[in-house]
């Protein structure tokens, strides 16, 4: 599978601008790609305030990303501010060329810059089954929290979309490659770049590591589409040769 993660600039609270800067990047792609990867709340920036910018499963982004994925026969994952049933969520949705959409929300809301008093929290861990992978989609802070990621479903790529300021990158390319190590998974992060009005500054760091915690995409800093194509078998004769999942501990998350 060829997958295409983009690594941006967002501009605050602006999803028509940040459609349209998105799709100049979308028209670039000079070959065939299955799946198109783009930053947390790429509509708007990591936002703490949802009422500026949320939409409904029925408005424009989600219809954006139908036609995007049906014109480049590619789905296209990412996460907005999505409202429903009069709260807001931090939505991942996973749009297929069919027009299929499955979402995921948020579940580990970043306290500390207050994201758990404006949005609701979600509840449940989502598997995509997509051209014969397995991907189970995560959203930023969702990085910290090993248990909850752990590769029971014997999926085959862990995907993150964040807003992950500079300041503590380091955590990020050392969580991210601790997340493939202990999940013998493919391992796809996707971050913004650029300064907020809150003057945090995000310098990427998108990347992609095999099941091994070996680089197939190092860590990158500037705005850019960045290709990386991933296969099963090796990762499935490593998983069975080294036999590290099934020694896994057997738990149950309790909310």
């Amino acid at each position: 599978m060829k997958i295409a993660l983009i690594q941006t600039v967002l501009i605050w609270e602006n999803p028509t601008q940040n459609r349209k800067r998105l799709e100049d990047f979308f028209v670039t792609l000079s070959e065939k790609v299955d799946l198109v990867v783009l930053p947390e709340m790429f509509t708007s920036g990591f936002t703490m305030h949802p009422k500026n910018v949320a939409e409904t499963m029925e408005q424009e982004t989600v219809l954006w990303m139908k036609q995007w994925a049906l014109k480049i026969n590619a789905a296209l994952v990412g996460s907005v501010v999505i409202e429903t049933d009069g709260n807001y969520t931090n939505r991942l949705l996973f749009v297929e060329p069919n027009g299929k959409v499955t979402h995921y929300d948020k579940r580990h809301l970043f306290s500390l810059a207050h994201e758990d008093e404006y949005y609701a929290k979600g509840m449940h861990k989502q598997i995509i089954t997509y051209r014969g992978l397995k991907f189970c989609p995560l959203i930023c802070y969702d990085l910290r929290f090993p248990v909850f990621s752990r590769n029971t479903e014997n999926y085959d790529v862990l995907l993150y979309v964040a807003n992950w300021p500079s300041i503590r990158i380091a955590a990020w390319d050392a969580l991210l490659k601790a997340r493939a190590i202990e999940n013998m998974c493919y391992v796809i992060g996707v971050n913004r770049v650029g300064v907020d009005p809150n003057n945090l500054e995000y310098n990427g760091h998108t990347q992609a590591l095999d099941f091994l915690g070996n680089y197939l995409l190092t860590p990158q800093e500037k705005d850019g589409v960045y290709l990386i194509s991933i296969t099963t078998e090796e990762m499935y004769n490593s998983r069975e040769k080294l036999s590290f999942l099934r020694d896994r501990d057997s738990f149950e998350i309790i909310d």
